[in-house]
């Protein structure tokens, strides 16, 4: 058997150009944004600037990224729509290419991301009114009562301003 090249050093067949790294980059960075792992925008980046749909070994050797996080990434990447498998004659692995409308990877964020923690949000936010309902009518009690108003109109307005945004992208 011969010689493979270890999992933490890249194949030398499969280096990346400038570009690929430069685009992957971007993707890193407006993942962090969202608070989400480097290797979701590397998967991501990758697949964007690739003119073929690349299998699941060849993410983890352009990448040098272990199959388990590439895996991982990936189903994240597809439940938020914003990969999907592809089809390739002759071949039994599926194949990735990358979602590139914009609408689609918003709503697919919102759905995933967002509409979860808005919904624990508002279930939190009817606890804390609850307690709110409880508090003396000191100059404390006043003041924080007052904040938990607040929070109800933040809340509103996050429920009523995220419909306009996906509206937006169409």
């Amino acid at each position: 058997m011969p010689d493979e090249a270890p999992l933490d050093s890249p194949s030398p067949g499969f280096a990346l150009s400038s570009l690929e790294v430069g685009v992957i980059d971007f993707f890193v960075s407006a993942v962090k944004v969202l608070g989400m792992p480097k290797s979701i925008g590397e998967i991501y980046g990758l697949l964007f600037v690739s003119h073929e749909a690349l299998p699941l070994d060849a993410l983890c050797q352009r990448l040098n990224m272990s199959k388990g996080s590439a895996s991982q990434g990936l189903k994240l990447l597809r439940a938020f729509g914003a990969v999907r498998a592809t089809y390739q004659p002759g071949d039994r692995r599926d194949h990735f290419t990358a979602e590139v409308e914009l609408k689609r990877l918003v709503a697919g964020f919102m759905r995933e991301q967002i509409q979860p923690r808005l919904t624990h949000g508002e279930e939190r936010l009817t606890r804390l009114l609850s307690l709110g309902s409880e508090l003396s009518d000191q100059a404390s009690g006043q003041f924080q009562r007052q904040r938990l108003r607040k929070l109800e109109r933040w809340s509103q307005r996050s429920r009523e301003v995220l419909p306009l945004l996906s509206g937006m992208l169409e």
